[in-house]
């Protein structure tokens, strides 16, 4: 399962963030992501665990509490919009 995480303090790190989930189990991935420009933090990042039930247990237990003072927001991940690419509101 694909994780968003949001409103992370901007000093945290993938592997920070990593750490963060694998209390609740198996953690394949975790990456924040950054700014294109400048290479920092943007303030949230993505968490891939492969057990839904243990991915589903660590949304339920860290969503709405703090970590290095930012509450943070945490849910499953929604698929990326396909088709609008450089288009306007998908206008050739």
């Amino acid at each position: 399962m694909n994780i968003y995480v949001s409103n992370l303090n901007y000093s945290v790190s993938s592997e920070q963030l990593q750490q963060l989930f694998e209390g609740f189990g198996e953690v394949t991935s975790a990456k924040i992501i950054l700014d294109k420009d400048s290479g920092r933090s943007r303030g949230f990042g993505f968490v891939e665990m492969p057990n839904e039930v243990e991915a589903n247990t660590a949304i339920e237990k860290i969503n709405q509490t703090e970590h290095v003072g930012k509450v943070l927001n945490v849910t499953e991940a929604r698929p990326k919009a396909k088709g609008l690419g450089r288009t306007l509101g998908g206008i050739e």
